[in-house]
């Protein structure tokens, strides 16, 4: 799990490191700066909360009192065929002044999931009395002109039985540091049976479960000693919250069992970019500290369909969930009942 965790943060790099020309984006103004970066980095955290939001269920049963369960529990969310993901329409009459060196007034340019490569802008304003500046720069690309088509999360998950059928669950990734970046995790959900309220509840051959859940991710990385820009301190912070809301339906096997549910998400990601930034180039030069903060909302209808296999103390789960970023959860299950 933890080289899952060491891919995540390498990931956020990834993203981070293809506005190499960063100088050159804030060359453009902070205003234009601010404006590219957050169409650039949505579709990043609207996949990202789409992911961290998985895997909070395996069962429609909820265990009952004293009953637990211990889960180490991935997600892989796929990209690759979403091309509206990997690009966005970038139209210079909402810039104050970034231009398309080939004269276009609105093209596809890539997201931070895109793999669109080579696309030229530039900016261009008067300094002085007759003097004129230009500054010409490529547009980054993103995870895909990597090769990377999907964004993965691993996490720690327990759950025990509490009274009246209700369950208490609980998702942990303790702060993973590498050298540039750290990522942790954490999250709490509740599920609770329905089935207990329908008559001859004892024999009947599914469970019904309503569960919320709530997750919250941070994660840091830091660019300083990647001299894409004079400066100090530059590194981006990033925080995601999450909320979702489940119906959940389970058969009630001895050992091999099938569940599915659907349900709503919701979610709030805050990129920070920090630190101070000195542009050397163009005709907007100057030095910016903490430029700018990037908010991104995602929400949405989900579905999933998976299977659990129960052999006493093991189990393993596996899942498939339909949504705005389709998802493949696991997870390896120790607990009784």
């Amino acid at each position: 799990m933890r080289r899952l965790c060491y891919l995540v943060l390498l990931l956020i790099g990834v993203h981070v490191q293809a506005q190499s020309n960063i100088n050159a984006i804030l060359a453009a103004g902070l205003t234009d700066a601010e404006h590219f970066t957050n169409d650039f980095l949505a579709p990043f955290s609207e996949g990202t909360m789409h992911n961290i939001s998985n895997g909070w269920y395996n069962s429609g049963d909820a265990k009952p009192l004293g009953g637990f369960e211990i889960a180490i529990i991935a997600n892989s969310s796929s990209f690759k065929n979403k091309a509206d993901k990997k690009a966005f329409i970038l139209n210079t009459a909402d810039y104050e002044n970034m231009q398309f060196v080939d004269g276009s007034t609105s093209k596809s340019v890539s997201s931070a999931l895109g793999d669109l490569e080579g696309i030229m802008v530039f900016v261009e304003a008067d300094i002085a009395p007759g003097v004129t500046a230009r500054q010409d720069f490529e547009l980054p690309s993103g995870l895909a002109a990597e090769n990377i088509n999907f964004i993965p999360s691993a996490f720690l998950q327990g759950s025990v039985g509490l009274i009246k059928g209700t369950e208490l669950k609980a998702r942990f990734l303790p702060k993973i540091k590498a050298e540039d970046g750290s990522l942790g995790l954490y999250g709490v959900g509740i599920q609770h049976e329905l089935t207990q309220y329908l008559p001859a509840r004892k024999v009947l051959p599914f469970a019904i479960s309503g569960v919320i859940g709530y997750t919250h991710l941070n994660a840091s990385y830091d660019f300083t000693k990647s001299n894409i820009i004079d400066g100090e301190n530059q590194h981006v912070d990033i925080a995601m919250n999450t909320w979702v809301f489940q119906a959940v339906v389970s058969t009630k096997l001895p050992v091999i069992n099938f569940y599915g549910g659907i349900g709503y998400m919701t979610g709030k990601s805050t990129t920070d970019v920090l630190g101070t930034y000195t542009v050397t180039s163009g005709p907007f030069q100057q030095t910016y500290t903490d430029p700018f903060s990037i908010n991104k909302d995602a929400k949405g209808v989900r579905a999933n369909i998976g299977t659990k296999l129960k052999l006493g103390f093991f189990r393993l789960h596996a899942d498939y969930t339909i949504a705005a970023f389709n998802s493949f959860s696991v997870g390896i299950n120790f607990g009784s009942r």
